[in-house]
């Protein structure tokens, strides 16, 4: 009964999504909420209740202009780095500790750092996210890593937990 549940209400989305009414596309549509309905079969549905909170949407709404902000200043300075005539960078991974528990809220701080120009999370262990850098300071590299991730980690904390 769960996965019926979940399938229709993931076909659902995909006909919002997509709005194509064709039978190819309701076709694909079918096959991939059906698919997705039996990858997802064992997550707990409390899970998912709790995200759909309202104050924890309120802040996945705030995170996404939050995000696209530095995702855009990422951008602006490696087109500087790459455009300036002597090419100023500096790559290397610097380690910066998370204080987020929960591995969701772990998982996209390290997907949105790899979303920013410039930088990429190339591991996770424990506590500690290792990230590739386009330039890295020689004074501080970790602390300065540490405080970029702040404004992530303080909206990513009201989501998760």
């Amino acid at each position: 009964m769960k996965i019926l549940a979940t399938a229709v209400l993931a076909f659902l989305v995909w006909l919002v999504v997509t709005w194509a009414f064709d039978p190819a596309s309701l076709g694909v549509g079918l096959v991939v909420a059906v698919l997705m309905a039996w990858a997802f079969r064992h997550v707990e549905m409390e899970e998912v209740r709790s995200l759909v909170h309202p104050v924890r949407l309120f802040w996945m709404l705030v995170f996404v202009p939050v995000l696209f902000f530095h995702i855009v200043r990422s951008n602006l300075d490696v087109a500087y780095r790459v455009l300036h005539p002597r090419l100023p960078i500096r790559p290397g991974i610097t380690r910066a500790r998370t204080t987020l528990t929960s591995t969701p809220a772990r998982a996209l701080l390290a997907n949105s750092i790899t979303l920013t120009p410039g930088t990429m999370s190339v591991d996770l262990v424990g506590d500690v996210l290792y990230i590739h850098c386009i330039y890295v300071p020689e004074q501080d590299p970790d602390g300065t890593t540490e405080r970029g991730l702040a404004p992530f980690e303080r909206i990513i904390r009201r989501i998760f937990e």
